[in-house]
């Protein structure tokens, strides 16, 4: 991490390297992946300095590819992997104007 704008130095928050940077909109907090894991660092900024406090595992999960941090700074959707020997590939189905098409197939009592 390092102030920007400048001046200051870089300070390095993870020894073990990491991956996905996610700054919380609600707090002062980093959030990274690092394995199976996602970690989280706790910063201090002012005017004049900036300090970051060592890392702390917040969530250890498994398989997962991607993940977002909630508005609210509080929770994360977490897009997991399913690990299997299957050969074909996973369905996804997405409805799109769900309620628009409820409202065409069943229309209102009256109508």
């Amino acid at each position: 991490m390092q102030r920007f704008p400048g001046p200051g130095e870089k300070q390095q928050i993870s020894s073990g390297g990491g991956a996905s940077p996610v700054w919380s909109a609600k707090g002062l907090e980093l959030f990274y992946r690092t394995g199976a894991s996602i970690m989280v660092a706790r910063y201090k900024a002012t005017s004049e300095a900036f300090e970051g406090d060592k890392p702390k595992l917040w969530a250890k999960t498994s398989n997962f590819s991607a993940f977002e941090l909630a508005p609210d700074g509080k929770r994360f959707a977490v897009v997991q992997t399913e690990v299997s020997e299957q050969k074909t590939p996973a369905h996804v189905t997405l409805m799109l104007n769900f309620f628009d098409e409820l409202r065409r197939r069943a229309p209102a009592a009256g109508k």
